[in-house]
């Protein structure tokens, strides 16, 4: 104990009880270092950092002997499960020709004391290339008075070049996944021969959020009815002009907001006006 004798254990053993504590305690301390403790490795006494710095040996390594890599023996392997039958596609049974013992021919259809067959499962992707439906919209001269009529366009048609599904992994693409819309461009075009321009990627992007509105604002309400939630809030620049991304999180749902302020009113806008519950935050002056 820096230069201390320790007191011999029949000396101790004559102390009181809390003393011996108390003793025991300071000892464990003097062994603890920044590899037992929350304390920084430059606090470790002198010889304590060479020590961890040594190199351990490698596992398993006992009398010079080393270990083979993977899983030893004994160890449970992992592996693959295989998808229920009805996730089964494409079902294919192969079957032997002749025996490897004698060379005998093997008949085609299986005997009952034949073993089980062995199931095996390859997962592929599809060949992916976006499908183009044409309409032609016939048009039609009247032979009573020559006025020409044009069919309209059907309503699975919609109302621009690209359908509903096309339009959500574009937003999923640079929503989810975060993909500049450039590279999500090369993507689709990549994967599904879909030839889109940049620009035409946001106007994808602004038609599914128009048509998610209804989803954001259902999602809204809702969580203006929860018992707890966490508000926070933090800079995003929307070009060249600062706004704040607001978020509510609930147990179960998350509202975003981006706002270009942060005050204490686009807080009471998430809460609404006639929250009860518990709010979690850091304690900035909006939330008050």
């Amino acid at each position: 104990m820096n230069g201390l004798s320790r007191p011999s254990d029949e000396l101790l053993a004559q102390a009181p009880e809390p003393v011996r504590e108390y003793i025991a305690a300071l000892e464990a301390r003097l062994r603890q270092d920044s590899s037992t403790s929350s304390w920084p490795p430059s606090s470790d006494p002198p010889g304590t950092q060479a020590q961890r710095r040594a190199p351990p040996p490698p596992s398993g390594e006992a009398g010079g002997e080393r270990r083979r890599r993977g899983g030893q023996p004994g160890h449970p392997g992992h592996h693959r499960l295989l998808l229920g039958e009805e996730r089964v596609d494409r079902l294919l049974v192969v079957t032997p020709d002749a025996c490897r013992g004698c060379g005998t021919a093997l008949a085609v259809e299986g005997r009952v004391d034949d073993p089980a067959d062995e199931r095996v499962q390859v997962v592929e992707l599809p060949p992916v290339r976006a499908e183009v439906t044409e309409y032609r919209l016939a048009a039609r001269r009247c032979g009573a008075c020559g006025t020409i009529t044009r069919a309209e366009r059907p309503a699975e048609a919609g109302g621009g070049a690209f359908g509903p599904r096309l339009h959500a992994v574009a937003a999923l693409l640079v929503g989810r996944y975060r993909l500049s819309r450039r590279e999500a461009v090369a993507c689709l075009a990549e994967l599904g021969e879909v030839e889109l321009s940049v620009g035409a990627l946001a106007r994808l992007e602004q038609a599914t959020s128009t048509a998610l509105a209804p989803v954001v604002a259902e999602v809204a309400t809702a969580v203006q009815q929860a018992a707890v939630a966490n508000l926070d809030e933090t800079g995003w620049w929307q070009g060249r002009t600062r706004s704040w991304l607001w978020t509510m999180v609930t147990q179960t749902l998350t509202v975003f907001r981006l706002d270009p302020h942060r005050s204490a009113a686009v807080a009471q806008a998430l809460l609404g006006p006639d929250w009860t519950g518990i709010v979690g935050s850091d304690r900035y002056s909006a939330y008050r």
